[in-house]
């Protein structure tokens, strides 16, 4: 059993810039990749970043290649997504999950989430 824990999100102009974190715990949480998804209202939630923690290949969405990094911290068992230049269209409930791979980008191949954390975005 893994659990994950996001914090970091909040209100930021167009622009601006946030940094998500994400606290795992549990047996054998170094085993996952860890992935970032966000949902907009209306929409089906999407992949944005994964990468894991042996190989540090990170994995991104076209829409926020070059804007947002996603890193982790070995040590503290937690996982970081820095935004940078963020849009409107960022505007979302974020979540950090735990899979198999990084490399995976679709929802269900995730099998642990966090309660997620709210980005908006004013324009």
């Amino acid at each position: 059993q893994v659990q994950l824990v996001e914090s970091g999100g909040g209100l930021v102009q167009a622009g601006g810039s946030l940094r998500l974190s994400c606290a795992g715990s549990g047996r054998s949480f170094s085993r996952y990749a860890m992935g970032w998804f966000r949902q907009a209202p209306g929409k089906e939630r999407e992949f944005v970043a994964a990468m894991g923690w042996s190989d540090g290949s990170p994995n991104y969405a076209d829409s926020v290649k070059g804007r947002f990094t996603i890193s982790r911290d070995n040590a503290k068992n937690t996982v970081y997504l820095q935004m940078n230049s963020l849009k409107s269209e960022d505007t979302a409930v974020y979540y950090c999950a735990a899979g198999p791979d990084s490399r995976l980008r679709g929802v269900y191949e995730y099998g642990y989430w966090g309660q997620g954390t709210q980005v908006t975005v004013s324009s």
